[in-house]
């Protein structure tokens, strides 16, 4: 699949099959997280890719949106380094390109909210990561067990030239 049809076609995947995703994918999509468009080069990510169906229960029973991560076969938590000027929006986009990869690798996914959310410094300890990051972001993968189908606004509606319309 190329990028412009994995970028139209990328939906939120809520449901998953009972498959394993091989290791070599999963570091594939990670990998396409690391190639982000990131502030001087800084890089201020981590990932935590947890297989483990019991972490992922226990991801999923503290992220108040993300109960679904328990049935996804893996979860990708992305850290921020804590003082990098740029982070948030660093690790933003490391999880869209993993979202956009998976999607490519016939893998769906589903972005839950971490910065800022009470339980990232419960999720952080869970998962061993050390003081100076912050969670950004949760995001499950795995085989989708559903095809969700939600239409976009139109680009008359979003797309304004040379300044906003009303």
């Amino acid at each position: 699949m190329d990028a412009i049809q994995a970028l139209k076609e990328r939906r939120s995947v809520r449901k998953y099959l009972d498959k394993q995703v091989p290791g070599e994918i999963l570091e594939d999509i990670i990998k396409c997280g690391m190639m982000a468009a990131t502030a001087n080069n800084k890089q201020p990510w981590a990932f935590v890719l947890v297989t483990d169906r019991q972490k992922r229960r226990d991801i999923a029973q503290k992220a108040t949106y993300g109960r679904f991560i328990a049935d996804a076969p893996a979860c990708v938590a992305v850290f921020g380094k804590k003082g990098e000027k740029y982070f948030l929006e660093d690790c933003s986009a490391a999880t869209q390109n993993i979202m956009v990869a998976a999607k490519a690798h016939g893998i769906g996914s589903c972005w839950v909210a971490g910065h800022g959310k009470e339980y990232g410094e419960d999720i952080a300890r869970l998962l061993s990561v050390p003081q100076e990051y912050t969670l950004v972001s949760l995001i499950s993968l795995g085989y989708p067990a559903e095809n969700p189908v939600k239409s976009k606004r139109s680009l008359d509606e979003v797309l304004h030239r040379e300044q906003f319309q009303r």
